[in-house]
């Protein structure tokens, strides 16, 4: 089952125009959130997040306003079906939300950690980084490139610099030189990693009405978006800072990635992936999957 433009849906097939550009150029934007106990409302949820990472995109792209409550009620009903949950929206508002389980191989990832494949050809170069839309081929392509390599993940890199920037389905977090380290969200620093949570979202739903003044995203031309702001991205950086543990937002060149000790991927479904090997062609960096610094994050992981 799944919801479809207000109204909930059985099977798996939605009829749609051929002209429709979601299908023509992959106009749509979504996000994926792992619902926790079933709850919306769950902190770990984070769903008012995803709302506003929704909101964003669409006030950038001028898109009509969808119906939040119909997205809210969708979720809410496949919430008590799936532990994952997408929304997608169409740029006429339409919204589209469907649920799947969580990976069967999760636990096993998260604990032994897994193979990476390092790509950094053009072609592989993600269109619109600071969001989340339908066209996600470059990182589908380089997902697919890795795991007929024989790596379960890949890492897209800038192929100017060779700086390493995100996974093909999260950020990068990595320990190093006694601290954490993780790529910046623009070759500017003044962007604040934390803009997602300040957007103000009402529109058309009083109780998700934010209480908290409104701070517009910074829109000066020379902020270049390297990487997608990840919602778990941004809990993880604020649960360390709360623990007073030190993280730095700077570039992945080849030079510091080589102080590296431990270096994941996290994203909303999976949380924190290690990553124990990087296949750079015939070079291979490896990492521990099991690194002592995962004590910092262990009341995040395991609530």
């Amino acid at each position: 089952m799944f919801w479809y433009n207000g109204c909930l849906q059985e099977g798996t097939t939605i009829s749609l125009s051929v002209a429709d550009p979601g299908i023509v150029f992959g106009a749509t934007v979504f996000t994926t959130l792992r619902v926790y106990e079933h709850r919306l409302d769950h902190p770990l949820t984070a769903w008012r997040s995803h709302l506003n990472r929704l909101q964003s995109s669409i006030t950038a792209f001028s898109w009509k306003t969808p119906n939040w409550q119909a997205i809210e009620d969708g979720a809410t009903y496949l919430a008590q079906q799936y532990p994952v949950i997408r929304i997608t929206i169409f740029p006429d508002g339409r919204e589209l939300i469907t649920g799947r389980s969580l990976p069967q191989n999760m636990h096993t990832l998260q604990q032994d950690g897994v193979i990476a494949w390092l790509v950094q050809e053009h072609s592989f170069c993600r269109s619109l980084a600071g969001h989340k839309t339908g066209n996600y081929l470059p990182c589908w392509l380089a997902l697919n490139h890795a795991r007929r390599n024989g790596a379960h993940e890949a890492i897209l890199t800038e192929p100017s610099t060779g700086n390493w920037l995100e996974s093909s389905t999260g950020n990068l977090f990595a320990w190093g030189e006694g601290q954490w380290w993780t790529p910046p969200l623009t070759d500017d620093e003044y962007i604040h990693d934390e803009y997602i949570h300040k957007v103000p979202f009402s529109q058309s739903h009083p109780s998700l009405t934010s209480n908290e003044s409104p701070t517009e995203r910074p829109t000066q031309s020379f902020m270049r978006e390297l990487i997608l702001p990840g919602i778990e991205r941004s809990q993880l950086i604020s649960w360390l800072r709360c623990h007073n543990k030190e993280i730095v937002q700077d570039a992945w060149t080849p030079e510091r990635i080589s102080s590296f000790e431990f270096v994941a991927y996290c994203n909303s479904v999976q949380q924190l992936v290690p990553i124990h090997t990087v296949m750079n062609g015939r070079t291979f960096l490896t990492f521990h999957a099991q690194h002592p610094c995962l004590e910092d994050l262990t009341g995040f992981l395991h609530s």
